[in-house]
């Protein structure tokens, strides 16, 4: 039986989101513990790599102008500072703001696995579902348009999700989840995509307007993750070999970003 281009979008979206996240996973989970504080140089790169190279892009392309884009990314930047905040004035009243002291000049980060008590993993989760719930728009668009065009721009999409969602999970280790929680929080982001195919077939016109925003939002959750919470922390190891280690892998974290998506297109024929 032929499927209709609403069964192709729900499987494509349902199966690609679930792919990506399970295959990330793997890679993550099969990482020691003691070697997420050094992959998470991988994982900024990963975060700058797809903010830069493939989302921005598309929301510069699909906003009114350029001028637009950037406001709604500044908008969006300072929509994660006070989300930031509001986690913070939270644990600072569960757990009391001792802790936040920092007295000559200790940082809470260096305690026990470097975790910030769920900061950077929460403001990820939240881009991440902006963004997968743009590429289930993407994919929508695409099966409305042909079968074969919605094939390989879902195919396309859960190449180029892979790194990003590898990083992601090592920045959910790294915020103090455990690897079921960040496996399950992925997942459950991951359906973001089955929502916004959904979503965008019945409503494709109307959702076309907000994918410039949802697109600047997550843009805005990787540039401010990885510029104010994560660069820092690798400031705190100046020696040179460190130092090279971490624009290597950095630099590996924005490469898998920029072959992800030729290589897919170039498998797919």
């Amino acid at each position: 039986m032929t499927m209709t281009p609403l069964a192709w979008i729900i499987a494509m979206s349902f199966a690609g989101g679930l792919l990506s996240v399970v295959v990330a996973a793997g890679f993550a989970w099969a990482a020691r513990p003691h070697w997420v504080p050094t992959l998470i140089s991988y994982a900024i790169g990963a975060l700058l790599g797809a903010a830069f190279l493939e989302v921005l892009p598309h929301a510069i392309e699909a906003a009114e102008s350029p001028e637009r884009a950037a406001m709604n990314i500044l908008a969006g930047i300072l929509l994660f500072f006070v989300l930031e905040k509001l986690v913070l004035w939270r644990h600072c009243h569960d757990e009391g703001c001792h802790g936040h002291g920092h007295a000559a000049g200790e940082d809470h980060r260096d305690h026990g696995h470097g975790h910030d008590h769920g900061r950077s993993g929460l403001l990820i989760l939240v881009g991440d579902t902006f963004h997968n719930f743009v590429d289930g728009v993407l994919i929508a668009a695409a099966f409305v348009e042909s079968t074969p065009l919605g094939i390989v721009t879902a195919l396309a999409i859960i190449a180029h999700e892979i790194p990003q969602e590898v990083g992601d999970f090592l920045i959910l280790l790294h915020s103090g989840y455990s690897r079921t929680k960040a496996l399950v929080f992925n997942l459950l982001s991951s359906l973001a995509t089955l929502v916004g195919g959904m979503l965008a077939y019945f409503a494709l016109s109307h959702m076309e307007s907000l994918v410039p925003v949802f697109l600047a939002l997550a843009a805005a959750s990787m540039i401010y993750v990885a510029v104010a919470d994560l660069i820092p922390g690798l400031h705190k190891r100046t020696e040179l070999r460190a130092t090279a280690q971490q624009v290597l892998l950095i630099a590996a974290g924005i490469a898998s970003i920029v072959l992800a998506h030729p290589l897919a297109e170039r498998a797919l024929g």
